[in-house]
């Protein structure tokens, strides 16, 4: 029996970047929902293994760097696909000022943190079109409307993905396809608390721990918290539902109020 219009439950979910942080919180609210999952990422983790083993999601061995692997996971899909999440990203820390970032470093953030977006929105957006319905939801970050000068290349990629997301939503819109981006600030993720990490890295340039980076990053948010990643998929939920299908080429920050308001 099809899944009733507008609701998650048998329909299928493409998901990039699912084997951890935010990705792997949205393959698992996803599944919870009673949706199909193709969770894309390049390695597989101990949690993401748990959901396959547990039935409903399917892994696929991606690097959204090559363009040719956007097209095999939207194969791994199907025919039809309701709900893409873009969720791939990078955001070096370049404590060496712009000068020290070369031209392979800006192609490597760019592909990752706009074209991966870009390429499998192409790939899965005719079946989307086919049926009428459907619903993207991209990544996006604060840094788009906050550029740092420490993510200068992740900050700019972000900003043009924020800018794509807009104008594909006046595209599709009006077939049935409804595009939007969350934008979160600080997530306890690895991107900011793992080896290698923002907090990690600033911490080397700086002389402070790490944990004092990130007490230090926290204090400059209203609730003095970072965000979790289950509280973005749950914001991504939300928009992939019945109770969004009005909401289409918006963004909706999840910050705790660091971006300012005036």
């Amino acid at each position: 029996m099809d899944a009733p219009r507008g609701t998650l439950h048998g329909r299928t979910a493409v998901v990039t970047g699912a084997s951890k942080g935010i990705g792997l919180a949205v393959a698992t609210a996803l599944a919870g929902a009673g949706a199909r999952v193709v969770a894309g990422s390049r390695t597989r983790t101990p949690e993401l293994d748990a959901l396959v083993e547990a039935g409903g999601v399917t892994w696929v061995e991606v690097d959204l760097g090559r363009p040719q692997d956007a097209v095999r996971l939207a194969e791994a899909a199907g025919g039809e696909v309701y709900a893409l999440v873009n969720n791939v990203g990078v955001a070096p820390v370049r404590t060496g000022g712009f000068l020290s970032v070369t031209d392979e470093d800006w192609q490597r953030s760019l592909d990752l943190n706009l074209l991966s977006a870009v390429r499998v929105t192409r790939a899965v957006l005719p079946a989307m079109l086919r049926a009428g319905d459907g619903a993207v939801v991209t990544v996006a970050s604060v840094n788009a409307r906050l550029p740092d000068p420490l993510v200068i290349d992740y900050s700019a990629g972000k900003a043009a993905l924020a800018a794509f997301c807009k104008a594909l939503s006046k595209e599709v819109g009006p077939r049935g396809v409804r595009v939007n981006t969350v934008s979160p600030g600080p997530v306890e993720t690895d991107l900011w608390l793992g080896k290698g990490g923002v907090a990690a890295t600033v911490s080397q340039d700086t002389g402070h721990s790490p944990d004092d980076v990130v007490a230090e990053t926290a204090a400059g948010i209203p609730t003095g918290r970072f965000t979790r990643p289950e509280e973005v998929a749950g914001l991504v939920l939300h928009l992939l539902g019945d109770q969004a299908r009005n909401i289409s080429g918006s963004d909706l920050t999840i910050d705790g109020g660091l971006v300012p308001t005036w």
